[in-house]
Protein backbone atom coordinates (compact mmCIF):
# COMPACT_ATOMS: atom_id res chain seq x y z
CA UNK A 1 0.00 0.00 0.00
CA UNK A 2 1.14 3.36 -1.17
CA UNK A 3 0.15 5.98 1.22
CA UNK A 4 0.34 10.12 0.10
CA UNK A 5 0.16 12.88 2.55
CA UNK A 6 -0.08 16.43 1.78
CA UNK A 7 1.17 18.69 4.45
CA UNK A 8 0.23 21.73 5.02
CA UNK A 9 2.34 23.26 7.93
CA UNK A 10 4.93 21.20 10.11
CA UNK A 11 2.25 21.88 13.29
CA UNK A 12 -0.62 19.88 11.58
CA UNK A 13 1.64 16.64 11.19
CA UNK A 14 0.18 13.46 10.14
CA UNK A 15 0.54 11.98 13.60
CA UNK A 16 -1.67 8.85 13.88
CA UNK A 17 -2.39 8.38 10.52
CA UNK A 18 1.38 8.35 9.74
CA UNK A 19 2.21 5.75 12.43
CA UNK A 20 -0.65 3.26 11.48
CA UNK A 21 1.01 3.62 7.98
CA UNK A 22 4.44 2.71 8.98
CA UNK A 23 3.29 0.31 11.80
CA UNK A 24 1.73 -1.75 8.27
CA UNK A 25 4.87 -1.50 6.67
CA UNK A 26 3.30 0.79 4.25
CA UNK A 27 4.97 2.77 1.93
CA UNK A 28 4.60 7.03 2.80
CA UNK A 29 4.99 9.84 0.24
CA UNK A 30 5.00 13.47 1.27
CA UNK A 31 4.23 16.67 -0.25
CA UNK A 32 4.92 18.79 2.35
CA UNK A 33 3.49 22.12 0.69
CA UNK A 34 5.20 24.34 3.50
CA UNK A 35 8.55 23.42 2.61
CA UNK A 36 8.14 23.60 -1.43
CA UNK A 37 7.37 20.42 -2.33
CA UNK A 38 4.90 19.72 -4.78
CA UNK A 39 1.66 17.97 -5.44
CA UNK A 40 1.69 15.11 -6.94
CA UNK A 41 0.93 15.11 -10.76
CA UNK A 42 -0.14 11.70 -11.29
CA UNK A 43 -2.19 9.52 -8.73
CA UNK A 44 -1.00 6.13 -10.31
CA UNK A 45 1.54 5.16 -7.88
CA UNK A 46 -0.94 6.25 -4.79
CA UNK A 47 -3.36 4.17 -2.90
CA UNK A 48 -4.42 6.55 0.27
CA UNK A 49 -4.42 10.36 -0.91
CA UNK A 50 -4.61 12.12 3.02
CA UNK A 51 -4.63 15.36 2.91
CA UNK A 52 -3.93 16.97 6.27
CA UNK A 53 -5.20 20.56 8.09
CA UNK A 54 -3.96 23.68 7.81
CA UNK A 55 -4.75 27.39 8.92
CA UNK A 56 -6.10 28.14 5.71
CA UNK A 57 -9.27 27.57 4.36
CA UNK A 58 -10.66 27.01 0.75
CA UNK A 59 -10.99 30.28 0.01
CA UNK A 60 -7.08 30.95 1.17
CA UNK A 61 -5.36 32.68 -2.16
CA UNK A 62 -1.85 32.19 -3.21
CA UNK A 63 -1.43 35.79 -2.90
CA UNK A 64 -2.56 35.06 0.88
CA UNK A 65 -0.48 32.20 1.63
CA UNK A 66 2.28 31.08 -1.31
CA UNK A 67 2.49 27.86 -0.79
CA UNK A 68 -1.42 27.00 -0.64
CA UNK A 69 -2.89 26.29 -3.91
CA UNK A 70 -6.85 25.08 -3.35
CA UNK A 71 -7.51 24.43 -6.74
CA UNK A 72 -4.27 22.79 -7.39
CA UNK A 73 -5.13 20.24 -4.74
CA UNK A 74 -9.04 20.18 -5.36
CA UNK A 75 -7.39 19.08 -8.76
CA UNK A 76 -5.35 16.49 -7.35
CA UNK A 77 -8.07 15.05 -4.99
CA UNK A 78 -10.42 14.84 -8.49
CA UNK A 79 -7.67 12.66 -9.95
CA UNK A 80 -7.62 10.69 -7.19
CA UNK A 81 -11.82 9.89 -6.46
CA UNK A 82 -11.81 9.36 -10.55
CA UNK A 83 -9.05 6.24 -10.24
CA UNK A 84 -11.23 4.76 -7.61
CA UNK A 85 -8.47 6.06 -4.56
CA UNK A 86 -8.86 6.16 -1.56
CA UNK A 87 -9.26 10.04 -0.30
CA UNK A 88 -8.95 11.19 3.36
CA UNK A 89 -9.25 14.78 4.11
CA UNK A 90 -8.63 15.58 7.84
CA UNK A 91 -10.02 19.42 8.95
CA UNK A 92 -9.04 21.73 5.66
CA UNK A 93 -8.53 18.65 3.64
CA UNK A 94 -12.20 17.54 4.11
CA UNK A 95 -13.25 20.90 3.47
CA UNK A 96 -11.29 20.96 0.06
CA UNK A 97 -12.87 17.63 -0.67
CA UNK A 98 -15.98 19.21 -0.06
CA UNK A 99 -15.04 21.42 -2.56
CA UNK A 100 -13.42 19.70 -5.08
CA UNK A 101 -17.12 17.72 -5.11
CA UNK A 102 -18.86 21.25 -5.96
CA UNK A 103 -19.98 21.23 -2.20
CA UNK A 104 -18.93 24.48 -0.42
CA UNK A 105 -17.47 24.56 3.04
CA UNK A 106 -19.48 26.47 6.09
CA UNK A 107 -18.26 27.98 9.15
CA UNK A 108 -18.98 25.51 11.75
CA UNK A 109 -21.30 27.19 14.90
CA UNK A 110 -18.81 26.55 17.20
CA UNK A 111 -14.70 27.04 17.38
CA UNK A 112 -13.77 23.42 19.19
CA UNK A 113 -10.11 22.89 20.65
CA UNK A 114 -9.77 20.00 22.66
CA UNK A 115 -11.20 16.31 23.70
CA UNK A 116 -14.96 16.28 23.45
CA UNK A 117 -17.44 13.35 22.21
CA UNK A 118 -18.63 12.92 18.96
CA UNK A 119 -22.20 11.37 18.63
CA UNK A 120 -22.57 8.82 15.42
CA UNK A 121 -25.76 9.09 13.32
CA UNK A 122 -28.04 6.01 12.09
CA UNK A 123 -25.70 6.13 9.13
CA UNK A 124 -22.54 6.09 11.56
CA UNK A 125 -23.65 3.41 13.80
CA UNK A 126 -24.30 0.68 11.45
CA UNK A 127 -21.51 1.58 8.65
CA UNK A 128 -19.16 -1.65 8.77
CA UNK A 129 -16.10 0.99 8.46
CA UNK A 130 -17.53 2.89 11.96
CA UNK A 131 -19.50 0.24 13.61
CA UNK A 132 -16.37 -0.17 16.06
CA UNK A 133 -16.72 3.57 17.40
CA UNK A 134 -20.02 2.81 19.46
CA UNK A 135 -22.27 5.14 19.32
CA UNK A 136 -19.96 7.81 21.47
CA UNK A 137 -16.28 8.74 21.29
CA UNK A 138 -14.28 11.43 22.65
CA UNK A 139 -11.75 12.85 19.96
CA UNK A 140 -9.70 15.86 19.26
CA UNK A 141 -11.14 18.75 17.95
CA UNK A 142 -8.96 21.77 16.32
CA UNK A 143 -11.04 23.83 13.79
CA UNK A 144 -13.52 27.02 13.37
CA UNK A 145 -15.16 25.33 9.89
CA UNK A 146 -16.87 22.33 8.54
CA UNK A 147 -17.23 20.83 4.98
CA UNK A 148 -19.96 21.08 2.77
CA UNK A 149 -21.82 18.44 2.14
CA UNK A 150 -23.15 16.68 -1.32
CA UNK A 151 -26.35 14.76 -2.28
CA UNK A 152 -25.00 11.77 -1.45
CA UNK A 153 -23.04 12.66 1.31
CA UNK A 154 -23.79 10.80 4.54
CA UNK A 155 -23.07 12.55 7.93
CA UNK A 156 -21.27 9.72 10.25
CA UNK A 157 -21.07 11.57 13.31
CA UNK A 158 -21.38 14.84 14.77
CA UNK A 159 -20.99 16.89 18.23
CA UNK A 160 -22.84 19.34 19.41
CA UNK A 161 -20.79 22.37 18.30
CA UNK A 162 -20.24 21.07 14.91
CA UNK A 163 -23.04 19.18 12.74
CA UNK A 164 -20.56 17.24 10.75
CA UNK A 165 -17.63 16.14 11.93
CA UNK A 166 -17.13 12.93 9.99
CA UNK A 167 -18.39 12.95 6.28
CA UNK A 168 -18.90 9.85 3.92
CA UNK A 169 -18.59 10.89 0.50
CA UNK A 170 -18.55 7.72 -1.02
CA UNK A 171 -17.30 4.15 -0.09
CA UNK A 172 -13.48 4.82 -0.05
CA UNK A 173 -13.66 9.22 0.33
CA UNK A 174 -13.98 10.48 3.98
CA UNK A 175 -14.09 14.20 5.09
CA UNK A 176 -13.15 14.12 9.14
CA UNK A 177 -13.27 17.48 10.86
CA UNK A 178 -12.09 16.30 14.07
CA UNK A 179 -8.64 15.20 14.21
CA UNK A 180 -8.39 11.50 15.38
CA UNK A 181 -4.17 11.80 14.49
CA UNK A 182 -3.21 13.84 17.41
CA UNK A 183 -0.72 12.65 19.80
CA UNK A 184 0.54 14.64 22.88
CA UNK A 185 3.44 15.98 20.40
CA UNK A 186 0.80 16.94 17.66
CA UNK A 187 -0.81 18.76 20.45
CA UNK A 188 1.93 20.32 21.52
CA UNK A 189 3.28 21.82 17.88
CA UNK A 190 -0.35 22.71 17.69
CA UNK A 191 -0.59 25.15 21.08
CA UNK A 192 2.58 26.94 19.94
CA UNK A 193 1.52 27.85 16.81
CA UNK A 194 -2.45 28.83 18.17
CA UNK A 195 -3.59 31.97 20.38
CA UNK A 196 -5.11 30.64 23.05
CA UNK A 197 -4.97 33.11 25.33
CA UNK A 198 -9.05 33.80 24.80
CA UNK A 199 -9.82 30.08 25.15
CA UNK A 200 -12.23 30.94 28.48
CA UNK A 201 -14.81 32.51 26.35
CA UNK A 202 -15.26 29.73 24.27
CA UNK A 203 -17.39 26.62 24.73
CA UNK A 204 -15.63 24.22 23.58
CA UNK A 205 -12.00 25.22 23.51
CA UNK A 206 -9.82 23.90 26.27
CA UNK A 207 -6.83 25.17 27.95
CA UNK A 208 -3.13 24.74 26.84
CA UNK A 209 -2.56 22.43 30.08
CA UNK A 210 -5.81 20.04 29.88
CA UNK A 211 -5.35 19.73 26.45
CA UNK A 212 -1.42 18.23 26.92
CA UNK A 213 -3.07 16.12 29.59
CA UNK A 214 -5.83 14.62 27.66
CA UNK A 215 -5.44 10.65 27.31
CA UNK A 216 -5.24 10.71 22.96
CA UNK A 217 -4.80 6.48 22.58
CA UNK A 218 -8.49 5.27 22.31
CA UNK A 219 -8.99 7.28 19.44
CA UNK A 220 -5.37 7.00 17.78
CA UNK A 221 -6.71 3.14 18.12
CA UNK A 222 -10.09 3.26 16.79
CA UNK A 223 -8.97 5.49 13.59
CA UNK A 224 -6.35 2.45 13.20
CA UNK A 225 -8.94 0.15 13.04
CA UNK A 226 -10.88 2.39 10.63
CA UNK A 227 -8.11 2.43 8.53
CA UNK A 228 -8.06 -1.69 8.48
CA UNK A 229 -11.04 -1.85 7.68
CA UNK A 230 -10.83 0.58 4.63
CA UNK A 231 -7.24 -0.90 3.21
CA UNK A 232 -9.12 -4.11 3.31
CA UNK A 233 -12.00 -2.90 1.66
CA UNK A 234 -10.16 -1.02 -0.81
CA UNK A 235 -7.77 -4.09 -1.43
CA UNK A 236 -10.75 -6.24 -2.17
Amino acid sequence: MRIHFIIHENFEAPGAYESWAKARGYTTTYSRVYDGDSLPEKVDDIDFLIVMGGPQDPVTTIEQCAHFDAKGEQAVITKAIDAGKVVLGICLGSQLIGEALGAQYEHSPEREIGKFPITLTKDGVTHPLFDHFGTVLEVGHWHNDMPGLTPDAKIIAYSEGCPRQIVAYSDLVFGFQCHMELTKDVVALLIENDDLSEAANYRFVDEPEVLMNHDYDEMNQKLHEFLDKLAKSYQA
